[in-house]
């Protein structure tokens, strides 16, 4: 069976929850919009079923079966946790977790009103995320590096975005990644970083960060990939108040995570455009979001 075939409907995940979990086939199954890798299915008002659909590998929900229950107890924000693992049958060939409900809007459907309040809770929760890894902790593949060492994915990301889109700033963000790609590597020992941190993959309610979610790209690293969501997910202004909380990012951290928040608003833009084309994984709504973003990078902290 290909992916050309696989079509994941409400009664293929009831059929699967009647095979592997049928204590929990009777609750209510709504299908998530959004999503590329996985694709996600509300099942009752506690749990959701996260089916992996694009994602080559079962490696990324896989990590977090194995990873999210050690570190959510330490977390302030809710995350999604696995209850219930779905193995590949004859039925479907891939792997899928039922996992808790993280309550809330999507980020890159609703906004942050609250700005010193979302930038003191991302710092604090990021705190609580950025300790030392352990020796067998996820290490990256396609992210986590130093910037110097992204450039193609940078240079993609800039000659693929409609030159129009970024009229009269293009220099500006090529400066900012120069200077990223310039600063002094991260020293310390690796720390858990979510690795993904865009507006769709947080939650927000009244107007603030609520939940983080998706950590598939979860690594052990350098922080400031994280770090870069001071400019990607907070409102114009509250960068330098989250910085003050989270209390940890040097000079060259700083450098860093803006270069990295520039890559990650361009791509957000590449995803608007490919939405506006009708291309395939595209999102039309991306393509604001990833402006507004830039804008904030190029204002600094």
């Amino acid at each position: 069976m290909t992916d050309t075939e696989l079509e994941i409907t409400a009664d293929l995940v009831r059929d699967l929850l009647q095979e592997q979990h049928p204590d929990l086939a009777g609750l209510a199954i709504r299908e998530v919009a959004g999503g590329w890798g996985n694709q996600m299915w509300r099942l009752g008002d506690e749990l959701s079923v996260r089916m992996q659909r694009m994602d080559p590998t079962p490696e990324l929900q896989l990590k977090e079966r194995r990873w999210l229950p050690v570190l959510a107890p330490r977390l302030p924000l809710p995350v999604p946790l696995p209850v219930r693992f779905g193995e590949p049958s004859e039925r479907f060939p891939k792997h899928w977790t039922v996992m808790t409900w993280v309550p809330g809007e999507p980020l890159d459907h609703g906004s942050i009103s609250r700005g010193d309040h979302a930038a003191d809770t991302l710092a604090s929760f990021l705190r609580a995320l950025h300790v030392e890894a352990p020796a067998d902790a996820p290490t990256a593949t396609d992210r986590g590096a130093h910037p110097r060492d992204c450039t193609g994915g940078f240079e993609y990301f800039f000659q693929a975005v409609d030159p129009d889109v970024i009229a009269g700033i293009a220099d500006d963000v090529r400066d900012v990644w120069d200077d990223a790609v310039a600063a002094s590597a991260w020293e310390g020992p690796p720390v858990w970083v979510h690795g993904d941190l865009h507006p769709a993959n947080v939650v927000v309610s009244d107007g603030t960060l609520s939940g983080i979610v998706d950590f598939g790209d979860m690594f052990a690293g350098d922080p400031a990939w994280d770090l870069a969501a001071a400019w990607v997910l907070l409102p114009a202004g509250a960068a330098a108040r989250f910085f003050d909380g989270y209390a940890r990012a040097d000079e060259a951290a700083i450098r860093r995570a803006r270069g990295l928040a520039a890559m990650k608003s361009l791509f957000l833009l590449l995803m608007g455009q490919n939405g506006d084309r009708g291309l395939p994984g595209g999102k039309p709504h991306w393509g604001p979001k990833g402006r507004a973003a830039l804008d904030r990078v190029l204002k600094g902290v």
